[in-house]
């Protein structure tokens, strides 16, 4: 049934610049329907020049709270009343929420990458992960491998400058212990050691679907049994896990890190404990045709 829109519809949204491929309305909005509640959660496209605008036109409209995608997720800190200190630590916010008149910033990435490697690995002490790209989603990935207890964590960048500035941002937080960064010409040493392989950057994603960060004689390097975990979701596989797979290397999807995060961003929306998970993994399975 479609839902009525009315002027007591409570606004919740994700900015992002592209953000046409998201598909996190598919899921808020599958939750906040089973739930029965008056809230619609929208996808507003915000150029870089225009996110300060942006941010006081949501407070002087009165959204509830968003989502932050690339590129943003760094850019809008200063733009923020509060920041929790696990966004803080990782020095990135992919959630928003207003409290008493302000804009609280965190971060649920962490707890969404970390759900679907539980399964994979009781002890992590001896692993080694290696993170491609050094953006706002590359520190979740380095916190949760560092709260995994990961025994090496690498960080490949392109740009020299920008990872220094990642690896000196790191220096004194208690998120980043074992973390050492390589230009992008060092990756084929560190990928035959790789026990977790993680891409963080938009090379891949719609609509640019045929592209991968590696080559396949790059991929070929990747110790059978070791997991490729691609953090873009669409397509569903990316060229980069189909890599993977043909190389004998266990393939996780964003799906599963989207659901999860997202999950988490709607208990902090809503102030509930618990929100229908399934039906938000479900409605998105359903839109890609996965099920």
């Amino acid at each position: 049934m479609q839902q009525l829109i009315t002027g007591k519809t409570k606004l919740l949204g994700v900015i992002g610049h592209p953000v046409e491929h998201s598909l996190s309305p598919v899921m808020h909005n599958a939750a906040i329907a089973h739930l029965g509640l008056d809230y619609i959660y929208l996808p507003f496209p915000i150029k870089p020049e225009d996110l300060q605008a942006a941010i006081a036109g949501f407070a002087a409209i009165g959204v509830v709270g968003f989502s932050v995608t690339i590129p943003h997720k760094q850019a809008i800190l200063p733009f923020l009343s509060a920041i929790e200190p696990i966004a803080q630590a990782v020095g990135a916010v992919n959630t928003v929420v207003r409290k008493h008149n302000q804009w609280l910033g965190t971060n649920t990435d962490v707890e969404g990458f970390l759900a679907p490697l539980q399964t994979y690995h009781q002890n992590w002490s001896q692993k080694i992960a290696v993170i491609l790209g050094n953006g706002g989603a590359a520190r979740a990935v380095v916190a949760g491998c560092t709260q995994l207890g990961c025994a090496e964590i690498h960080v490949v960048g392109r740009n020299v400058q920008r990872l220094r500035e990642f690896r000196k941002s790191w220096e004194n937080s208690p998120l980043a212990v074992n973390l050492d960064i390589h230009k992008w010409e060092e990756l084929p040493q560190l990928i035959p050691q790789a026990h977790l392989l993680v891409n963080t950057t938009p090379i891949g994603m719609y609509p640019k679907v045929e592209e991968s960060p590696l080559s396949a004689e790059e991929m070929a390097d990747l110790q059978p049994g070791a997991i490729a975990y691609d953090l873009i979701y669409t397509p569903n596989p990316t060229k980069f896990l189909q890599q993977a797979q043909q190389v004998g290397a266990i393939a996780i999807d964003g799906l599963e890190m989207l659901v999860q995060q997202g999950a988490a961003a709607l208990k902090i929306w809503l102030q509930q404990e618990t929100v229908p998970v399934d039906v938000m993994r479900q409605a998105l399975q359903k839109h890609l045709g996965l099920g």
